[in-house]
């Protein structure tokens, strides 16, 4: 049988050449942005990638092809990343969540979706276990 022929496809939400600091300064929640600020510094360090604006509002570190098993349709997209949203700070790890049920139970408050873990304020969360899921993403390359 053939080997699916991979594909790049297009997405919506690519790297621009914004500004993160001033991106972040706009975030009109003070806590948040505090946040962010905290969260840019802890990915910049554990990637040792600078970040990146990806579309209008989130933030990405390093850059990865990602090939669906199933399509064989590539994307490019960052390593780890996150965004400040209104209702929460969404992380995107990579992570598959099931595997790290365990670390997330010593997290704190948070809720997670399919690639996404999401936390009101950082106060919520044990970092050095948040530190934890990050590295653990990361080695996921």
């Amino acid at each position: 049988m053939a080997e699916k022929k991979s594909k790049l496809a297009e997405i919506k939400t690519k790297q621009t050449a914004a500004s993160v600091e001033d991106f972040i300064n706009k975030v009109p929640d003070e806590q948040k942005r505090k946040d962010s600020f905290l969260l840019l510094e802890m990915m910049k360090k554990a990637s040792g990638e600078e970040p990146k604006m990806w579309g209008a509002s989130l933030i990405g570190f390093g850059n990865k092809r990602y090939k669906s098993p199933a399509t064989g349709r590539e994307v490019d997209w960052f390593l780890i990343g996150f965004a400040p949203r209104k209702a929460n700070l969404s992380l995107y790890l990579t992570l598959n969540i099931k595997e790290h049920a365990t670390t997330l139970k010593k997290l704190g408050k948070h809720k997670t979706g399919v690639g996404c873990l999401y936390i009101n304020k950082l106060e919520d969360v044990d970092m050095k276990v948040l530190k934890e899921l990050i590295d653990a993403s990361l080695k996921q390359k």
